[in-house]
This record gives structure tokens, sequence and C-alpha cells, in this order.
């Protein structure tokens, strides 16, 4: 039998996802499972995404252009006009969700071998991304006892080899639902600039600020125009996961003449995902606004009950819809998966994303869990109560009882 290329062994199976036999077999059962692992909303799309495609009825479902349908890409321009940040019709190019806006952008970007400084924890996926793409992740370790901020410039200069080409960032954080201040995207500035590197951001999450903050845009980073690259995507913002349309967006001109040289090796984007997604782009800001109001509150209601466990440890999130969350247990696959295949709680129990899975460096996070409260506040305490009682009765746990 033929053996498999070292990138297939090398690719990681994600943490999202790994335990889902688990959950279908406890479904089966007849347990609730109530899904906190992956950021799947449950707020409904948008009536204007579906009534747009019911209304297009093409004869022939055609591919689009390469770099996305023209009036999709004035919708994204738009978008971002209204952000402050003009963008041309060539500096957008529409991917098939976020996901291939990065692995994108990592081609044209990096030569195999090259490297990428990310902060850690981060997008398990991006991961999976470097493999895919021959580069190498090298984490800057981010701490949950300081909110996981941002690290100093002294710490990424030291990480800083001649093979370094990026520095990617989350901004809110996926997972960590931290959102970094301008004056930590201004110490990135300095860096980029001096080292002559590319900052890439994934920014997926732009609309979901708390507590009074403001998203601050790595496009808006003065003289850093040729090296700032962002990655978008209608997936959470819209609750249209499914439609599979992201962008990458740059005044970079030779990086936007790559990545579309990429876009037309794949042909083009979803047509349907397309129709619907230029509908939505449309919608006022007040649409964004109570979406975000809807997540602050389920942020509350999750911190909330979290702070009232013994030796639970979870940051003060302010963005994004997840918290990377320190459990009293031994190890936190083994805890979701025993959770999963062992334990219910009133009939329930809770699925989550074990928290090594989104780190680079071997043996972190094995005491942490990503959580996406992306359930309403009901369901919400529910799954919570299903969490306190497992570390109540798993044998693992560091509780004192």
């Amino acid at each position: 039998m033929p053996a498999l290329s070292d990138r297939a062994l090398r690719m990681p199976a994600s943490p999202i996802r790994k335990l889902v036999p688990f959950a279908e077999a406890a479904k089966q059962r007849g347990t609730q499972v109530y899904h906190l692992n992956i950021g799947q909303p449950d707020i409904e799309t948008p009536p204007a995404y579906f009534e747009a495609i019911r209304a297009a009825q093409p004869k022939v479902l055609a591919y689009s252009h390469s770099a996305g349908n023209v009036s999709l890409r004035e919708a994204i321009a738009g978008y971002y006009d209204r952000l402050g940040h003009r963008m041309g019709l060539d500096e957008v190019v529409v991917t098939t969700g976020a996901s291939e806006a990065l692995n994108f952008v990592f081609a044209s970007c990096l030569n195999p071998g090259d490297e990428v400084i990310i902060p850690e924890p981060f997008y398990a996926n991006y991961n999976a991304f470097s493999i895919f793409s021959n580069v190498k992740v090298v984490p800057i370790p981010t701490r949950i006892e300081e909110d996981f901020a941002l690290p100093p410039i002294e710490a990424f200069e030291a990480l800083i080899t001649p093979r370094t080409r990026a520095i990617l960032i989350c901004n809110p954080g996926n997972p960590t639902g931290i959102m970094y201040p301008p004056e930590a995207l201004e110490k990135l500035r300095e860096i980029v600039l001096k080292h002559d590197l590319f900052l890439i951001a994934d920014e997926v999450y732009r609309e979901f600020a708390y507590d009074g903050l403001r998203h601050h845009s790595v496009l808006g980073l003065a003289g850093a125009e040729q090296h700032v690259i962002v990655t978008d995507s209608v997936s959470k913002r819209f609750s249209a996961c499914g439609a599979r349309i992201g962008c990458v967006v740059s005044h970079n001109a030779e990086v936007m003449n790559a990545v579309l040289k990429l876009a037309q090796a794949r042909l083009s984007p979803p047509t349907l995902g397309q129709i619907g997604s230029e509908a939505v782009y449309a919608l006022p800001a007040s649409f964004y606004e109570g979406v975000a109001r809807e997540y602050a509150h389920r942020r509350d209601v999750l911190l909330e009950r979290l702070q009232q466990m013994p030796g639970v440890r979870c940051p003060q999130v302010n963005g994004a819809f997840y918290a990377m969350v320190r459990l009293p247990v031994d190890d936190s696959e083994r805890f979701c998966q025993w959770m999963l295949e062992e334990f219910s709680h009133e009939g329930a129990t809770v699925m989550m994303a074990p928290g090594a899975g989104f780190y680079a460096t071997p043996g972190s996070g094995k005491d942490e869990v990503r959580v996406a409260y992306v359930l309403n506040a009901d369901d919400l305490h529910r799954a919570m109560d299903c969490l306190e009682a497992g570390l109540k009765a798993y044998s693992g746990s560091r509780i004192d009882r």
C-alpha cells in the first residue's frame, strides 16, 4: 500500500471536532449535548441572505470571477469604507471562507521553511494551515494570568530570525476572547516596519467588542500599508458559517496579485454564497449593534457562572465569543471525553474543545478548554450546570472535596 505524504501524517486532528464521535454516541443514548466546542452561533442568519438567493433564480449556476463577483467586492469595499478604510476593488479578493483566505496569504507571502510568529494560544487551524504551506509556526506565549495580553516588543524580537516573514494575530482573539488595544497594535507596527515583515490580521470577530470598547483594524496603522494583510469572513458576523465566503484585503498590490493567481487556480468562490453575502453586507449598523448586545449578555452569563466554580480561572474577555478557561483537572482532553462518554447531569452534558490543540508549544493548555458562548442564555446556564456538576464528579478533578 502506498504511503501517505508527510504533510498528511503531520496534520493534526481538530480539537474542535475530534470528540464529535463521542458527542454523537451520547446523543444516541438520549443525552442532550450542549455544544460549546465550536463557533457555530444559534442566532438566525439574516433573512436578507436567503431572500437574495431566492430572488436571483439563476438559470445556470455558473462560475463567478475568480476574485469574486464585482458587486460583492463593491459591497465589501463599501463596508470597509464605513469603517474608515478606503479599499479599491483590486484590493479585495473573495475566498471560500477565511480558511482559504489564510491559506492564500501563507502561500503568497511565505516560502516553505519560513517562519510566522503567532501569539499562543491561537486558533487551532493555524497549525493546519502552516503544515499545508510547509511554514513553521513560532509561538510566542501569552498568559491567562495576564488576560492573554500581547507580549512586549522585546519578546517578539527575541524570536525573529532570518527566516521570519510574518506575524499573525487574531483580533479579537479566537480562542482567548481578548481584543488588543490600539497601543498593542502600534507595537506590532514598529516591529514589522523595523524588520520588514508582513502583519497578517484575522479580524473575523471585529464587530463583537464589549464593555464600551471599539475594535481598531491594522488597516489603520499609518505607514504600514504595504505590510498589512487582513482576512475576514461572513461566517460569524452574519451567522452564515455555511456560506463559506471570506476575503483577503490589503493595499499591497503584489500580495493581492499573488492571491488572485491562487484564486484563479481554484476557479471561483461559491456563487450562491456570494449572492447571499452581498445582501447582508447592506444591513444597517443596528444589526451589528443588536448582535453584539446579545453576545455581551451571553459573555456576562458565562463569566458569572465560571467565576463561581471552585478552581476555575477565566480572563475578563472583551471580544469575539470565546473564552479560554483553566479547569481544575489533570487533563482537559480526558475530562472533555469523559463528560461525553460517562457523565450526564439531568439528562444532559456539555461539549468543549480541549485546550492543548490551541498551542504549538508541547505540554501547554493541558488544563484548559475553549468555550464558545454561542448558545442562548438559558442553554448556557444549563451547560454551566453540567460543567459544575462534572467537575465535582470527575475523578481527576483537583477540587478539594
